[in-house]
């Protein structure tokens, strides 16, 4: 076995790493070394590939008695993120001389889960801490001064009842969440007729579009059959886009529902179901658009609480329609109103 071959098994593994001599110099470097951190030469110092003056001291603390050194680093460009780095001595089999091996393990995905995470525990506990402590404000009122004032309690009970229905529609959302993501590998096994979902939808929220002074009007290609899909999932995905459509439509408009099938969406082989979801509305400023389906991101978030939307409603739809294979467009135009696309793969 030469130098090079006894460390040949770390072009098998995910962290980039370097195998150095007491010059700094590069005797070793992995496939994954020259994917993060770019090419470099045999017998080259360290120092010219990567520039981060806290590897180096890493480096250096080792080259100067340590046995181990490690450390979280951000690296700039090429890297670009945070790497686990740690520099060790090893044993050169060749020679009695140590070596030095710098391992750099990409933490870049694990910290964004993380801050994601971070991000939905915050967005959450501000989402249920907001109605809680109205209903606490409200308690205290009817055990105080409204405690003799049948009109303030009746007031303040349908206050109480509006913010609980928030917390049950809140939670609601979160489990649906959670559920599809845990689903989200595994493809829905059954078949659906998408066009009797939409129509057991449309006539559930009827009342609430005549109450709106909106009308919903559904036109459907006699041709589309049954997909593939759960129909759970799909009720949920047309009962939010039809809901928000109610709710941010002007009155005395129309929202249009279509329903087509397609044989030559780009990047989608096979016949596609394409189902269009059309408000006449003040419409989404264009910087909003490719924020809508994160979590509990809202363009009026004062008007969004009023209304009772929880700031998941879309996120729900984009995994669904992700497990279904589809893919989600929106589009929208200022004063004019926004269009929801979902397209589904019939096979």
């Amino acid at each position: 076995m030469d130098f090079l071959e006894q460390f040949e098994h770390l072009n098998y593994v995910h962290e980039a790493n370097y195998v150095l001599n007491s010059a700094r110099e590069i005797m070793f470097g992995n496939s994954a070394a020259t994917s993060r951190f770019g090419q470099h030469r045999l017998g080259q110092d360290i120092v010219q590939v990567i520039r981060n003056p806290e590897c180096l001291d890493l480096v250096n603390e080792v080259l100067e008695g340590a046995r181990v050194a490690e450390k979280t680093v951000a690296f700039a460009s090429p890297a670009n993120g945070l790497f686990d780095v740690r520099v060790a001595r090893i044993a050169d089999i060749h020679s009695t001389e140590s070596l030095l091996l710098i391992s750099l393990l990409d933490i870049n995905a694990t910290q964004q889960a993380e801050d994601m995470r971070s991000d939905f525990v915050a967005n959450v506990s501000h989402e249920l801490r907001s109605p809680l402590s109205t209903i606490s404000g409200f308690i205290e009122t009817l055990k105080g001064t409204a405690k003799n004032d049948p009109p303030a309690r009746e007031r303040f009970l349908d206050l109480m009842e509006q913010e609980a229905d928030r917390m049950v529609r809140l939670i609601a959302d979160l489990l649906s969440l959670s559920k599809v993501e845990a689903n989200q590998r595994r493809r829905p096994s059954g078949r659906v007729d998408i066009i009797e979902i939409i129509q057991s939808v449309q006539t559930s929220l009827a009342k609430k579009a005549k109450d709106e002074e909106k009308t919903v009007a559904l036109h459907a290609d006699t041709d589309v059959g049954n997909i593939p899909g759960d129909e759970d999932e799909l009720i949920q995905v047309v009962q939010n886009l039809l809901e928000n459509a109610l709710k941010y439509s002007n009155a005395n408009t129309t929202v249009a529902i279509k329903v087509a099938l397609e044989n030559d969406e780009a990047g989608m082989p096979g016949p596609v179901v394409v189902l269009v979801v059309s408000d006449v509305s003040d419409g989404i400023e264009k910087q909003h658009i490719p924020r809508l389906t994160e979590r509990f991101y809202r363009v009026d978030s004062h008007r969004s609480r009023n209304d009772g939307g929880t700031g998941l409603g879309l996120a729900i739809v984009k995994h669904i329609v992700q497990r279904h294979r589809g893919r989600l467009k929106i589009e929208s135009e200022v004063g004019r109103g926004s269009t929801f696309t979902v397209l589904l793969p019939m096979s």
